[in-house]
């Protein structure tokens, strides 16, 4: 992939992402989305072009397929109802916009925005300690896969996951919209699942995570799970 080709692809889903939003939100006057949008696009180009130049095999298995010969079947299943969740949650969103169902105050709207970039920093951190963070659960033993300790892997073993709950935290923060925030719990819910198949995954086939994990007790917040 060439800088342009990063450009190009981060575009397109910034513009699949507010066309989830805008068409059943019914209107474009709406300044929660677009400060989404134009923060992930501009953080999106930054971090695949820093794949790009220091890591382009992490930056292809990010830009594959989310389903692929190697995953589990029930990743496999798992992954493509979270797909079907999170475009109907972007709906959702953008139904409540055009009902004026929500009031979110703007203090917390900017609290929002901050979450939607911790969200990417975190995914930044985890891909600057992790070369092998594929968006599907499988072992990569074509790139010598290993054990991650370093960056925020010291802390948690899925750094990612915490970093995904900034983003279904702070973006129904960000676009006012309180029915966005309600869906919360049910992509809890499947991430635990999901991280409960990767542990396993992991526990079964990766030499070195069972001593790994019992250093690292947690798996997305410290102290806490």
């Amino acid at each position: 992939m060439t800088p342009t080709g990063v450009i190009i692809r981060t575009t397109l889903w910034i513009i699949a992402m507010g066309a989830l939003l805008f068409v059943p939100a019914g209107t474009l006057a709406w300044p929660g989305a677009w400060v989404f949008l134009a923060e992930m696009w501009v953080l999106g180009v930054a971090v695949g072009l820093w794949l790009l130049r220091y890591d382009p095999a992490l930056l292809k298995e990010r830009t594959g397929s989310f389903v692929q010969r190697d995953q589990p079947q029930v990743d496999k299943l798992l992954v493509v109802s979270l797909i079907g969740l999170y475009i109907f949650w972007f709906a959702l969103m953008g139904l409540d916009r055009r009902y004026g169902l929500s009031s979110v105050p703007a203090w917390l709207q900017a609290l929002g925005a901050i979450g939607a970039f911790l969200s990417v920093y975190l995914g930044y951190l985890t891909f600057r300690a992790n070369s092998f963070a594929s968006p599907v659960v499988k072992i990569q033993t074509e790139r010598a896969h290993s054990v991650i300790t370093t960056g925020p892997y010291a802390y948690v073993r899925h750094p990612m996951y915490a970093g995904s709950l900034f983003h279904f935290t702070g973006l129904p923060l960000l676009l006012g919209s309180w029915w966005g925030l309600a869906v919360l719990p049910v992509f809890i819910g499947l991430f635990a699942i999901r991280i409960g198949i990767e542990e396993k995954t992991l526990r079964t086939a990766l030499k070195g995570y069972d001593d790994y994990a019992a250093r690292v007790r947690y798996r997305v917040i410290p102290l806490i799970w």
